[in-house]
């Protein structure tokens, strides 16, 4: 396994009745992601504006690197249904050489 210090997983949650595929595909185009994966309704509990909230949202998991987070940050604005969105940047400790390539690979614009 091989790890590199630019390679991210930028996590997000958006309304489950939102539409996920289009905002995942998106950020795909855009080489903002090499991939974006879109997990299974799942129900988020939170304290929101003084109160206690539920919701049905969709975890999505952006796999990029560093150097795009702050446009990914800036698409948001447009793209995220959300006021304050989730935006959390976990670090790549390791994974495998290959994927690791076609990943970074997968945002060159001279593709």
């Amino acid at each position: 396994m091989t790890g590199t210090p630019d390679v991210v997983i930028v996590l997000t949650t958006i309304g489950a009745a939102a539409d996920a595929d289009a905002f995942a595909a998106q950020l795909v185009e855009e080489r903002l992601a090499a991939c974006v994966s879109v997990l299974p309704p799942m129900v988020s509990h939170y304290r929101w504006q003084g109160a206690i909230e539920r919701d049905d949202e969709r975890l999505v998991l952006i796999k990029t690197t560093a150097s795009r987070v702050q446009a990914i940050e800036a698409r948001f604005d447009d793209l995220h249904p959300y006021d304050t969105p989730e935006l959390l940047v976990l670090p790549v400790a390791g994974g495998g050489a290959a994927y690791l390539e076609w990943l970074v690979s997968s945002l060159d614009n001279r593709e």
